[in-house]
């Protein structure tokens, strides 16, 4: 199994991207993994409707552009499916039993993902309606994959 991220914009907090790698590392015994970071769009503070789509779609362009024909795209949107972690690990375990193999997780940038971007997914999931700092949600998703994996071997996966 492939399973690659797609994020707008450098992950610069190191106490991120420790515990990023961490979680990296031990997915090792599961799948490749690859991180995928597209540049985010310079923007002034205070931008108009037309601007942040704009922006959004700049950003999705560039994130449409490392999805390749066949993976299995997650986007990750406020308004998708909220499901448990069991039912996540389900979700990956089904979808490799009718053949996927190479799954997308994209994180948009401040603003969100484009249309493009969400029409090209196959699935959006949610981690609720809280709003979490892009960076910060790329360590809680890739705690999730790895949980995920956890669960789809039986191994024990609450600690």
């Amino acid at each position: 199994m492939n399973i690659k991220i797609i994020t707008v914009g450098k992950l610069k907090e190191k106490y991120l991207v420790q515990g990023i790698n961490e979680y990296v590392k031990r997915l090792g015994a599961y799948c490749k993994f690859q991180m995928v970071e597209v540049p985010d769009e310079k923007a002034p503070e205070n931008l108009s409707e037309a601007q942040m789509l704009q922006v959004k779609e700049k950003e999705g362009e560039r994130i449409l552009a490392k999805i390749k024909e066949g993976e299995y795209v997650f986007a990750l949107a406020i308004e998708g499916k909220n499901p448990s972690s069991e039912a996540f690990a389900k979700q990956i375990d089904q979808l490799q039993i009718q053949g996927k193999s190479q799954f997308v997780f994209v994180i948009g940038g401040s603003l969100g993902l484009s249309s493009e971007v969400i029409k090209r997914s196959n699935a959006q999931i949610s981690f609720g309606k809280m709003t979490y700092p892009h960076q910060l949600m790329r360590l809680i998703l890739v705690e999730q994959i790895y949980r995920a994996m956890r669960i789809n071997h039986g191994e024990p996966y609450h600690k």
